[in-house]
């Protein structure tokens, strides 16, 4: 009893999280008619979601506001550290036996059912997959920010936002061009910045999304580096903390000090910087009780159909493709990583989950080898 207590709680926090980001879109597009009037519409299709959320919570079923997704398991740069490639979940070549578009789209169905309010499609390179953002983009009632590396941007995709407006373009970059060339190639950043001014001049929202590491942490959370994005349209930016593979990479992985720091420069700049929304992802855990992965406050399902606690963590119970997207929801290893307060652990910084990958793995080989009866 005390666990479904602490889960209602836990909703009440992310709920009232998606109400405080959705709030601070529409202030940040109320300059531009054709935005706000989106992000007006959509702040009426999300109050409708919370509401369908706090209904299934006091039923007992605690369905999250968000859910990852990796629609494609290629792409063509080489980002260093890159934690996809890492995992072996990003390859250069299209693997067979990804799910389809119609298959994505069955998912999209069933998450507007649930009162999931935002998708966040991921890759490899999203932008590969067309056939997905278009089946995405017939589902107004979801948000999906779209995290792309911004090579494949071109008219055919400029014409496709202009036409599906819940299809949020979300740039990748490190900071300046010298960062973001080092960790992603040579030139990335100037044709991020070309995309910039392309969207901005067709009044697109648009967002920017920034690996913090120890190296640049100080940087991107400068006024100067926000209100340079800001005056080139940027509408919201997603600090997202890197997650270590290994132990050399280590040092780069935002420590108590560094995220410390991260959230009370978010803090600070979004009373400052009102014209762009800002996303700390996954945020101060400290606030809501550990990592918020597995089901908690959002899940992945890779490209081949499996869910799983969240992209840094490619173990997995169960597949969409088997059952519904209720059925992942309640992944025996998503319920045992919450039970048994894996969450909850101290970690050295990155992802808890990535620490406690052993674990995590016994977990998932345990629950399949009870599926198929061999346990």
């Amino acid at each position: 009893m005390s666990s479904m207590k602490d889960m209602s709680g836990f909703q009440e926090y992310m709920t009232k999280g998606v109400e405080r980001i959705v709030s601070e879109a529409v202030r940040a597009t109320l300059k531009d008619p054709g935005e706000s009037a989106f992000m007006l519409r959509f702040a009426a299709a999300s109050k409708a979601a919370s509401k369908k959320r706090r209904r299934l919570e006091k039923e007992g079923e605690h369905v999250p506001a968000f859910l990852l997704a990796s629609i494609t398991s290629s792409c063509n740069l080489h980002c260093a550290g890159c934690y996809s490639r890492c995992n072996q979940a990003t390859v250069d070549e299209e693997p067979v036996q990804q799910l389809s578009g119609e298959e994505w789209e069955d998912v999209f169905c069933q998450a507007e059912e649930l009162g999931i309010s935002f998708i966040l499609l991921l890759g490899g390179e999203p932008l590969l997959r067309r056939d997905v953002l278009e089946a995405a983009g017939k589902k107004s009632s979801i948000l999906f920010p779209v995290f792309t590396n911004g090579t494949y941007m071109g008219e055919r995709y400029f014409r496709l936002f202009e036409q599906c407006r819940n299809l949020l373009p979300v740039m990748s970059i490190e900071g300046g061009r010298e960062a973001t060339d080092l960790r992603r190639g040579e030139g990335v950043y100037d044709r991020q910045m070309n995309n910039m001014q392309e969207l901005q001049r067709r009044h697109l929202i648009y967002g920017a999304s920034v690996t913090v590491t120890t190296e640049n942490v100080r940087e991107v959370t400068t006024e100067e580096f926000l209100l340079d994005l800001a005056a080139r349209g940027c509408k919201a930016v997603f600090f997202v903390e890197y997650v270590p593979m290994d132990e050399a990479s280590m040092p780069l992985a935002p420590g108590e000090e560094e995220r410390e720091y991260l959230a009370q420069r978010i803090d600070l700049l979004r009373h400052r910087l009102e014209e762009l929304v800002l996303i700390s992802f996954p945020g101060d855990e400290k606030s809501s009780g550990g990592c918020i992965a597995a089901g908690r406050g959002f899940f992945h399902i890779n490209s081949h159909g499996d869910a799983e606690p969240c992209p840094a963590s490619p173990y997995s119970d169960c597949s969409v493709r088997d059952g519904s997207l209720r059925d992942a929801l309640h992944s025996r290893l998503f319920q045992r990583l919450r039970e048994e307060h894996v969450l909850e652990e101290d970690h050295r910084g990155g992802c808890v989950l990535h620490e406690k990958r052993e674990t995590v793995e016994r977990m998932a080989e345990g629950q399949a080898a009870c599926a198929e009866g061999t346990i």
